[in-house]
C-alpha cells in the first residue's frame, strides 16, 4: 500500500535548512486495528493511567505528544476543535503531561495546546523546547540552531504567550548547539528558573558528556530521545546515565513511527515528502525483516487481550520507573488507546521473555537519514 503524504518532509517537526528536511516527534498512523475504538465515556477512572517521577517532577505515566496538531504526518490539517477535543479528553481520563515545542507548526502547536487545556492549566505539566533558529515573529525556519543565551530568553517570552500561561513546567534543548557552551545555555535556564518563568529542565538527543555537564551546573530533570523496540540505542547510552544521575527519561517515538502499532505491512511503500522513505530501516529491502517485531507484538497482545501500541508503551514501562513516553495522535481512539497501556503489567518471567524476543530481532537499516541523525548526539563545545 501506498502512504499519501504532502511534498514537506515532517518528522520530529525539525525542518532542516542545510539538508531541507523535518523531523517530527512521535507519529501515531491511522490503524484499521483502532480506527473504530469508541472514546472512553467522561466519568472513566482518572486513576488507571498512573503517575510516575521525572527527577522530582510528578507526571502521568503516559504523556500527549501534541506535535501533528497543526499538520499531520500525512501533511493534513487537522480540525482544531478536534484536537481540543483529545487535548481535554486526555486529561479527563487521568492525563497530565503534554509535550509540544517552538519548533511544532512552528509556533502553532503551542498555540494549540494553550487554548485546549487552558481550563486546567495548573493541574497539568507543560513541557516545551527550543534551540532551532526559528524567527521569533514569523515563526520562519532558518539554517541550523540557536541557543545563545539572550534568544532563549526571547523565545521563552514567546512560548509563555502561545501557551496562555506564566510558566513552562518543564523546558528542553530541543538539540544541542555546538556553537553555544551548555554551560551558557544552563545559565539562560537558571535566569529563567529565577523569574518564576521556568520550574524544570531538560535534554533531548545530546552527547552523554554533554548531559553530565549540564546536570552539574543545573541539575536535569529530564532527557527526551527517541526509544521503542524500533530503536534501543539509548539502552547503551542515555538510559543509565539519566539512572544513575536521578534524570527521568521520555521517549519520543515510542510506537516506533507507525511500525509498532501495525500500521505498516511489507507492501508499504512510501509517498514523496514521507521521511521513512528515506529511512533505511523503512526501505523495501529491509521492512520485511523490521516486521518481526510486529509479529512478536501480535503474539503479546493476544496473550494480554490488548493492542499491539498498548504492548509497545507497556513494554517501555516495564524497562525503568523513570520511563514515560510521550505517543502522539490526532485521533481520539488512538489517544484512549495509549493511556490505557499502564494497565498491562508484565510478570518477571514474561518480561525477561519478551525482552530477550526483542533483542533477537535484528533491526536492518539506518535510524536516520544523515542530514538528521547529523543532530544528535552532539556534544557541547567546551566553556572557555
Amino acid at each position: 500500500m501506498t502512504m499519501k503524504h504532502g511534498p514537506e518532509l515532517n518528522r520530529r517537526g525539525l525542518l532542516l535548512a542545510a539538508g531541507g528536511l523535518a523531523a517530527a516527534a512521535t507519529v501515531d498512523v491511522a490503524s484499521a486495528q483502532t480506527a473504530t475504538q469508541p472514546a472512553a465515556p467522561a466519568e472513566a477512572s482518572t486513576s488507571a493511567i498512573g503517575r510516575r517521577k521525572l527527577g522530582t517532577l510528578e507526571v502521568s505515566s503516559v504523556g500527549l505528544g501534541v506535535q501533528n496538531m497543526s499538520r499531520t504526518y500525512q501533511q493534513t490539517i487537522p480540525t482544531r476543535a478536534e484536537m481540543h477535543n483529545i487535548i481535554r479528553a486526555a486529561f479527563d481520563n487521568g492525563l497530565t503531561f503534554y509535550d509540544a515545542a517552538e519548533a511544532y507548526g512552528p509556533h502553532e502547536v503551542e498555540r494549540i495546546l494553550g487554548e485546549g487545556v487552558e481550563p486546567f492549566r495548573d493541574q497539568i505539566v507543560i513541557a516545551t523546547k527550543f534551540g532551532w533558529n526559528i524567527d521569533l515573529e514569523t515563526g520562519e525556519r532558518k539554517p541550523g540552531l540557536n541557543s545563545r543565551p539572550e534568544h532563549i530568553k526571547l523565545v521563552v517570552e514567546g512560548m509563555l504567550k502561545r501557551l496562555r500561561t506564566d510558566r513552562i513546567d518543564l523546558l528542553y534543548q530541543h538539540r544541542v548547539d555546538p556553537q553555544v557552551p551548555i554551560e551558557d545555555v544552563a545559565g539562560a535556564v537558571k535566569d529563567l528558573m529565577d523569574e518564576g518563568k521556568v520550574l524544570h529542565w531538560g535534554l533531548s538527543e545530546m552527547g552523554l558528556q554533554t548531559l553530565r555537564r549540564a546536570h552539574a551546573v543545573l541539575p536535569i530533570t529530564a532527557v527526551q530521545s527517541e526509544y521503542s523496540m524500533l530503536w534501543r540505542g539509548p539502552e547503551t547510552g542515555a538510559i543509565p546515565v539519566c539512572e544513575e544521575l536521578g534524570i527521568g527519561f521520555v521517549p519520543w517515538s515510542p510506537l516506533g513511527v507507525g511500525l509498532l502499532n501495525g500500521a505498516i505491512d511489507a507492501r508499504t511503500r512510501f509517498a514523496e515528502g514521507d521521511i521513512r522513505g528515506i529511512e533505511g530501516r523503512f526501505a523495501p529491502e529491509n521492512l520485511p525483516n523490521n516486521l518481526a517485531l510486529v509479529e512478536l507484538l501480535k503474539v503479546w497482545a493476544e496473550r494480554k487481550q490488548a493492542r499491539l501500541g498498548q504492548i509497545a508503551l507497556a513494554w517501555l514501562l516495564a524497562q525503568k520507573p523513570f520511563i514515560v513516553p510521550i505517543p502522539g495522535t490526532t485521533q481520539m481512539a488512538h489517544m484512549i488507546e495509549n493511556i490505557g497501556a499502564p494497565t498491562i503489567s508484565f510478570s518477571s518471567p514474561e518480561i525477561a521473555e519478551l525482552n530477550a524476543a526483542v533483542a533477537a530481532i535484528e533491526i536492518k537499516g539506518e535510524r536516520l537519514p544523515a542530514a538528521v541523525q547529523a543532530f544528535s548526539d552532539v556534544e557541547s563545545p567546551k566553556k572557555s
